[in-house]
């Protein structure tokens, strides 16, 4: 596997945190956190760095583990590590006011091992007794680890896609399928998912059978009859995956019916009737003859009733079987010319500059902004005033080195809790790109957040707000915002709203895609990448773009370079 800095800063905090739940000496637990620091501030990426003992903070010890980890991918003290605690404590980090320290000190003191000994000790009384912790504190662990033990209906799509892409990837394994897809609400990207529905086609049944029924970590075989096969896979969770077994022929029209929704299905029931037909899910029965019409593809289904191919992300009943009777242009991935929100060592990113150039013009992008963060934010290593030009100077020597993709000079900087914003006009005016955004203060009232939005809307500066409600899907609410009132705010002064790719995100939601644009509001698809493989996240950004029924004219990463650039230097003139 490829190591990456990320990596590397993962395992010197992993060893620090399983020292501290044994007790160990804090002096080398904090020599561990040191260099995890040190490394952290360096603005090198792993590759770019010669020698690691010129890093502040990394020893002798520390650089050997580096190394090790390196050269091998593994690191035997961790293994050791991991080998002298029970893996139960673990989980314990999962649960309010519990870090290394307190855990060490369940651990040694009243020995607590997993979620069940601590309830135990909780309900006892025993946890209480312990200075530091008292009743509100074990009260919150008790809540903490009831909702543990509880598996919501729907699951984040951030959760459920990685697991079905898992399971798409074992398909491709088995000689006798011929055709299979994902189908559900996880096809049509919903933000949660209940279970995940794949569709098979095969003339093999009996033989795909006894390969599904042999997936990983199954839990539990619900059906294996003759067209179904469902089963409970535990991951985090546990999830019931249901695969329809069909012939070829039959393909399309199933996979259409277990796509749904099934709003959008009676929609097409009853478009069918009017001609005089029925929709099943193994093909169209015309009803004076009895006959069963298939089709080669969902695109030939929707063909039959005189209407272009949906998207499955639109399948909600929302106005798309009329829209449909014209062809529909939305957004592609094929249109985006470039990534306007991007990560780097600079703050709290994998990979130098140029290896996100690099990767960046592996995926044939004619731009690209880099947009660390601004200095607020220290626990991402934001960058100060000085930090933040001379990393503009890198990317001048940047852009004369790769004369064939533009690199923007930006930077993602923070709306302050009290409105204002993390630099002056004077600086922001310098900046090729800015990028404002909110990652505190998330308990403010609608009042103090709008107020906050609005400072940055109205600064000429400020190009795009990022993330705008500060949402993460199935974990964080997001502030208090009026989104009627930010679009509104947005189409006055011009301002571009983002929708961020990144699957825990997707915010923008489509409902309000719909609305900025229904408000000739620009928006960009951006990942907010911290590698570069999360570059790769632009596919869920346009996923969700074209839900929201997203055109390629609002977006303003399809432009082309000239045209942006006159747009981004519109206030700065």
């Amino acid at each position: 596997m490829e190591i990456h800095k990320k990596d590397i800063i993962r395992l010197l905090e992993d060893i620090a945190l399983y020292l501290e739940i044994q007790g160990e000496n804090p002096f080398r637990i904090n020599a561990y956190r040191r260099a995890a620091q040190g490394l952290e501030r360096d603005e090198r990426s792993l590759t770019e760095i010669d020698d690691l003992s010129t890093i502040k903070g990394i020893g002798k010890g520390t650089e050997a583990i580096i190394k090790e980890y390196i050269e091998t991918g593994t690191s035997e003290l961790l293994t050791e590590l991991k080998s002298d605690v029970p893996e139960g404590l673990l989980q314990l980090l999962t649960l309010p006011g519990l870090g290394g320290k307190r855990i060490a000190r369940l651990y040694k003191e009243l020995n607590i091992t997993d979620m069940a000994t601590l309830k135990t000790a909780c309900e006892q009384g025993e946890v209480e007794k312990l200075s530091g912790f008292g009743k509100k504190t074990v009260a919150n662990i008790l809540t903490a680890i009831e909702e543990q033990g509880t598996r919501p209906e729907r699951l984040p799509i951030a959760i459920m896609l990685p697991i079905a892409e898992k399971i798409a990837a074992y398909l491709e394994t088995i000689e006798s399928i011929e055709q299979y897809s994902l189908a559900g609400s996880l096809r049509r990207f919903q933000e949660t998912i209940k279970d995940i529905d794949f569709i098979i086609a095969t003339d093999n049944p009996k033989e795909v059978r006894a390969k599904l029924i042999d997936i990983d970590n199954i839990k539990q075989i619900i059906a294996q009859g003759d067209t179904k096969v469902s089963v409970i896979i535990t991951e985090q969770y546990d999830i019931n995956v249901d695969f329809r077994l069909v012939t070829r022929d039959q393909f399309a029209t199933t996979l259409h019916h277990f796509t749904g929704s099934k709003e959008h299905n009676i929609a097409m029931r009853q478009l069918a009737k009017r001609q005089g037909e029925k929709i099943s899910e193994y093909g169209i029965e015309h009803e004076q003859t009895g006959s069963v019409q298939t089709f080669e593809n969902e695109a030939q289904f929707f063909n039959h009733f005189n209407l272009h191919f949906i998207p499955p992300e639109l399948r909600e009943d929302d106005g798309e079987i009329t829209a449909f009777q014209e062809e529909v242009f939305l957004i592609e991935q094929s249109h985006i010319r470039g990534d306007l929100h991007m990560h780097t060592t600079w703050s709290d990113g994998a990979q130098s500059i140029e290896e996100m150039v690099l990767a960046a013009k592996e995926r044939r992008y004619e731009y690209i902004a880099i947009t660390d963060h601004s200095k607020y934010l220290q626990v991402a290593n934001g960058l100060t005033e000085a930090r933040l030009r001379r990393q503009r100077e890198e990317i001048a020597l940047m852009n004369e080195k790769h004369p064939d993709i533009h690199i923007f000079s930006g930077v993602e900087m923070d709306i302050l809790p009290n409105g204002e914003l993390d630099y002056s006009d004077e600086l922001l005016k310098e900046m090729d790109i800015v990028i404002a955004a909110i990652h505190s203060g998330f308990n403010q009232t609608e009042e103090e957040i709008m107020q906050r939005l609005f400072n940055a809307l109205e600064n000429p500066y400020v190009d795009i707000i990022a993330h705008p409600t500060g949402r993460l899907i199935g974990r964080r609410e997001g502030y208090a915002i009026n989104m009627e009132q930010f679009i509104e705010k947005a189409a006055e002064t011009n301002t571009i709203i983002e929708i961020n790719a990144n699957l825990n995100r997707l915010d923008l939601c489509a409902k309000w895609i719909k609305y900025a644009q229904e408000r000739d509001v620009n928006l960009a698809i951006n990942t907010d990448a911290h590698s570069t493989a999360m570059l790769d996240f632009m596919s869920y950004g346009i996923r969700t773009a074209k839900k929201g029924w997203a055109k390629e004219q609002n977006v303003i990463n399809t432009w082309p370079l000239h045209k942006l650039k006159t747009y981004l230097q519109r206030n700065r003139k």
